[in-house]
């Protein structure tokens, strides 16, 4: 991610994303009273890709903006505008992809209920928190570097 970024710094704040799906994950296991399992824990690895696909939409747009000439503050506003309604729609989309294993609906999702608790909360969560905290990582990380520089 370090050469995708071009920069050392921005893969620990696409890493940030991955505390706040924990935090959703949590919450879901204790607001269902499901016990976590082994098919929890492959939602837990599922929730890692689509959480740290979500930061690097936003961070990448960013950086692109920025490359095209666009100040700090007005990229990171301007992306947060144009990468918000893709980053929920594909959140929605996934949620509601996973709600007829979460209730139970066909055969076997019984199984794979916790595996659907363990992704809709931390998308939940993540993505909440991806929107409002990444960007001003980003803003304080950057704020670092060019003070270093």
């Amino acid at each position: 991610m370090a050469a995708l970024f071009e920069n050392l710094l921005h893969p620990f704040t696409i890493l940030l994303t991955l505390p706040f799906a924990g935090v959703g994950v949590v919450f879901a296991f204790l607001l269902v009273g499901e016990p976590l399992s082994v098919m929890a824990y492959i939602g837990v690895v599922l929730l890692v890709g689509i959480a740290v696909n979500n930061a690097i939409v936003l961070l990448d747009y960013i950086n692109r903006l920025r490359a095209a000439g666009m100040s700090r503050r007005e990229a990171i506003l301007q992306g947060g505008r144009d990468r918000l309604r893709p980053i929920l729609m594909t959140t929605a989309t996934t949620i509601l992809g996973l709600l007829p294993l979460t209730i139970g609906l066909g055969e076997g999702a019984r199984l794979r209920a916790p595996m659907a608790i363990a992704v809709i909360g931390g998308l939940v969560t993540s993505t909440l928190l991806t929107l409002v905290v990444i960007p001003v990582v980003y803003e304080l990380i950057d704020e670092i570097r060019r003070k270093t520089t």
